[in-house]
């Protein structure tokens, strides 16, 4: 099986959650829009505690060690362009802290898009050195964490 269709994500968690809801059948950018389509979860988790927030990131970006993992191995694929689940966690990385605003999620939306995209150093040397579910994640946490560092710079540069 190397493309599913919606209703074999469906009758698999794993799959469903990998296809971040369906959003990485989308035959065009399927990162982009799993990246659009974890913004309403970013919106709720936005409004917890901030350790609350990062708990729930770190589950989030364990467990879709194996979620993606999972699903690459039912897909016979390695990070098989449907598979967004990382691109949530990456996102939600990128958002840590970030007031609920426009300006933030447009900055963070780019900035992290932009790292998951042209995948500079070390991204690049991890997305082809590193394989398994941990492979496929690792990638996108970095360029998470590379948006948020931007996002700080940024801010202590009081440019936003």
């Amino acid at each position: 099986m190397v493309n599913p269709s919606f209703m074999q994500l469906l009758r698999s968690p794993t799959l469903l959650l990998a296809f971040g809801f369906g959003s990485g059948l989308s035959p065009k950018a399927p990162g982009t829009m799993g990246t659009l389509a974890a913004i309403p979860l970013w919106w709720l988790l936005a409004q917890l505690p901030l350790s609350s927030y990062l708990i729930i990131v770190l589950v989030s970006a364990v467990v879709g060690i194996y979620i993606c993992g999972s699903a690459a191995k039912t897909l016979g694929v390695h990070d098989h362009g449907g598979i967004v689940w990382d691109e949530f966690v990456g996102f939600w990385i990128a958002m840590a802290a970030l007031p609920v605003s426009w300006m933030s999620l447009l900055l963070g939306f780019v900035l992290f898009r932009l790292f998951d995209i042209l995948k500079p150093w070390p991204i690049s040397w991890l997305d082809k050195k590193v394989s398994g579910g941990f492979g496929i994640m690792i990638d996108d946490v970095i360029a998470g964490f590379a948006a948020a560092a931007v996002i700080a710079l940024l801010g202590a540069a009081g440019i936003i």
